[in-house]
């Protein structure tokens, strides 16, 4: 049996940019980054846990980005967190509101899960998301909100184990 995908946003999440101004927080590391899909930005600050890397690799899922860096997270993201290049998922284009209220990226991640358990970290989701998620898409899925203030704390670790130990045994 495949692991279930963890689909990881990276602003909010990892890059908690909503911190309160001032020092970084706890264990987060300040990092410049230019990536290209912001051409008019001179750098981007970001700042990262690399704790987190190992924390996700030891999780029992499949890591994929979900997040608007798309191929760039490997190039900015992936290396100070010591990930391996992780599959990206390639949004199309924005095409204003959706009509049901969902976060943007919704219908496009359940697309690309394509009928395999998933669990989703973003500082977006909400309970409407959840609610069309549950409907469209066959197998179990978790989707996360992450506080884009703290980024990953310790009970989304734990929330995202336990759910894939249910994964198991309910399987």
């Amino acid at each position: 049996m495949d692991k279930p995908w963890l689909l990881l946003d990276v602003d909010g999440p990892l890059n908690p940019f909503r911190a309160m101004p001032g020092p970084r927080p706890h264990g987060y590391t300040s990092y410049r980054t230019k990536p290209s899909l912001w051409p008019h930005a001179s750098a981007l600050r970001v700042w990262l846990n690399a704790a987190h890397g190992a924390r996700l690799r030891a999780l029992p899922f499949d890591l994929v980005w979900a997040t608007t860096w798309q191929g760039e997270a490997n190039e900015w993201i992936s290396p100070p967190l010591h990930l391996p290049k992780l599959p990206v998922i390639e949004w199309p284009r924005r095409q204003g509101r959706d009509p049901e209220g969902l976060h943007w990226k919704t219908r496009h991640a359940v697309r690309w899960a394509a009928g395999r358990p998933f669990a989703w970290v973003d500082d977006e989701i909400s309970e409407a998301d959840r609610a069309w998620v549950r409907e469209h898409h066959d197998r179990p899925a978790l989707l996360r909100w992450v506080d884009p203030g703290l980024g990953l704390r310790e009970q989304d670790f734990a929330a995202l184990l336990d759910w894939s130990k249910n994964l198991r045994t309910a399987g």
